[in-house]
Order: structure tokens, then sequence, then C-alpha cells
């Protein structure tokens, strides 16, 4: 796509400058988190783990960044450390890290469905924008693992994701969460195949019947019997929700319906003047201030949708006066999401492609 095409994307919604090739906060991340060999090091945990989420996350930021040496870095330590060495043939584990015999290693063999779309989402786009066709292939054959091992037919949903290959089956249905189904990805994947159109469609269907009040559940439960057991804790995984659809091209189909839907969560934090940390999904009440990442999360909704104006410009003040400490992973991570779209370092289109100004403009 040619930069007259992508500055006329960018200028469909007010945002600040064109911004520069560098990208400080990537910068910043990399510095504070990842390691020389490539790995995300979560320093809140005692034992300095690394999960596939912050893999997928990293490499996601080293794409919009255009950073292609950290991209390889990273890809070769997921690879070799949670895959046995092949993306192709096995899906990545959570979680890495120090066990208590002092030994480096997979602690949780486990995957995580939503760090499987990331990484793969990452892989098919860094084959487009970089001309590698080699981790267009990789990508589409994690896609392919992660749907035989992880999409299921449920009765009255139709497809959903199980978010990990053990623990979320259970006698009465199944344990799904709301988060890990970003719709560009799911957008860009239907260009691949079918079943992911499907997917995306079961998915706002979902967003739609799970969140009575307009708040989201960090999980719900979908019974064998087609009915859906209303989540009550809405927090650190349900923020995302948020993130995503913020993050959805304005010709999105749904999104609209969908942004319109969780409009109360932006209506909770304009009236504290902060996101809650806490929710309950059912009744409205909260708990706790929101950390700085939280607030990140909002923006690109708040953008989306008028009268917000104001609040936009609170949160984005107190993420100029409190930003979250430079090793708060997950914090560091919602600001790269949200920040990085606030400042134009990318957009998706309608089929979920990735929109990036380097592409014509920086080398």
């Amino acid at each position: 796509m040619k930069a007259a095409v992508l500055a006329l994307l960018w200028l469909l919604q007010p945002l600040p400058a064109w911004p520069d090739c560098d990208w400080p906060l990537w910068q910043q991340y990399k510095v504070a988190m990842m390691s020389e060999d490539g790995r995300i090091i979560d320093y809140s945990s005692s034992q300095a783990i690394t999960t596939s989420e912050g893999q997928s996350y990293a490499l996601f930021f080293a794409l919009v960044a255009n950073d292609k040496a950290a991209f390889e870095r990273l890809l070769r330590w997921t690879q070799n450390n949670l895959a046995g060495g092949d993306l192709s043939t096995r899906l990545p584990a959570w979680q890495w890290g120090q066990g208590e015999d002092g030994d480096w290693r997979i602690l949780d063999g486990n995957n995580a469905a939503d760090s499987d779309l990331w990484i793969a989402y990452s892989l098919l786009e860094a084959g487009r924008l970089w001309q590698q066709p080699e981790y267009t292939r990789l990508g589409r054959e994690l896609l392919w693992r992660s749907a035989a091992q992880s999409l299921r037919m449920m009765p009255g949903l139709g497809l959903g994701l199980l978010p990990g290959n053990t623990g979320f089956g259970k006698p009465r249905g199944w344990m799904l969460n709301p988060s890990y189904l970003p719709l560009p990805l799911l957008a860009r994947f239907g260009g691949e195949a079918v079943v992911w159109q499907d997917l995306a469609s079961s998915t706002r269907w979902l967003l739609l019947n799970t969140a009575p009040a307009g708040l989201a559940p960090d999980w719900v439960m979908w019974s064998v019997d087609g009915q859906s057991g209303f989540g009550e804790l809405g927090s650190y995984d349900a923020i995302r929700v948020y993130l995503w659809l913020g993050l959805s091209a304005p010709d999105t189909p749904g999104r609209d319906e969908l942004l319109a839907h969780y409009t109360p969560m932006l209506a909770m934090t304009r009236q504290a003047g902060v996101p809650p940390e806490r929710v309950n999904a059912v009744t409205g009440h909260t708990e706790g201030v929101g950390p700085a990442g939280f607030s990140a999360a909002l923006l690109p909704m708040l953008a989306a949708i008028p009268g917000f104006e104001a609040e936009l410009a609170r949160q984005r003040e107190r993420l100029r006066t409190s930003p979250p400490d430079s090793r708060a992973y997950y914090d560091r991570s919602l600001l790269l999401f949200g920040l990085g779209w606030e400042e134009q370092r990318y957009r998706f289109d309608k089929k979920g492609r990735l929109l990036v100004p380097w592409e014509d403009s920086c080398e």
C-alpha cells in the first residue's frame, strides 16, 4: 500500500502528528524486559517467568517498530524454548522460568490460545510486510495447528476457542475467555480460512450476550445445553476486550454495536476519573483503582465514541504524569498497545491487515 493511501486512512480520525520512525516506548520496553537472546522477563514473578503471551506481544511490537533483528531473536527464543524448536509442530507452552530445583525450563506446558493467535498473526503480517515467505509459512502452519487443537463446536454458540488444550473443557461445558478473541486478528485469519470467519461471527455474538450490563467478564462458562453462565469478575483479562474493540477498524462488521454495548466502562471511568481495577460484570459494582495500563487500554475506545473527548484527555494526562514502572510487564504491554495506536504507529484495516507508516516512509 502506497504512503498516500496510508495517509488517507490515518486521516479518517483526528489524531496527533505522523510519528517518527523510531519508537521510544518500544526501545524502553526492550531495555527493561528483553534479554539479549530474546525473551521477555516478567519481573513481578519470583521465578522471573516468561510467558507465551509476553513473547507474542513483543513480536507484534517489534513488527510495528520495524525491528527485524528483535523480531528474529524473539521468534528464535520462542521456538527453541516454548515449542521444542518448531512452532509448526507444537503450540508454545505458556510458562517458562526457574524451577524449584534451580533449573530453567518449561513450568507449564499447556498452551495459551490467545498467544498462539498473536504469534501467528505477527508471523503472517511480518511475512507480508517484510516479504519473508518463511514467516508466512510458519504463521500459516501455526494457525492451522491452533485451529485443530483449540476450536470446538459449542451448542447454541457455534465455534468457540478453548483458552488452552487442557483444563477448560468441563463435564458441564467450556470455560471461555472473551479477551482471547481480538476481532482484527480474526478478520485477518478469515482471509486464510473460512473457519476463522465463523469464529469471528460467533465471537461478536458472544461479546454481546455474555456481558448483559455492558461490562466484560474475565471468564464465562458456556454449558453443554447452549447457555452462558455469566462471569462476574472483570479485571486484568477483561480490560483487553475494550482495547481490542477500540483497535478494530471503523468498518469492522458489528463494531459500532459492540462499542455502544460496552460504553458503560467508559462512563464508569469518567465518573471515577480512573478505570476501576475490578468490576462485577453483572451488578456493576466496582472496587479498586485500575493501574495506568488500564487507562492506556481504554484510549482507542475513548477516541472512537463521541462524547468522551474530555475523558480521553484525562487518561492521556494520567499516562503522562504517572506512567507504569518500566519493568511492569503487563502494564507496559497495555501501554504500548494503547499509546502505539494513539501515536499512529499502527492501525488495522477491515480485513485485519496491519497498517504501519514505515511501510513506505522508513527504511
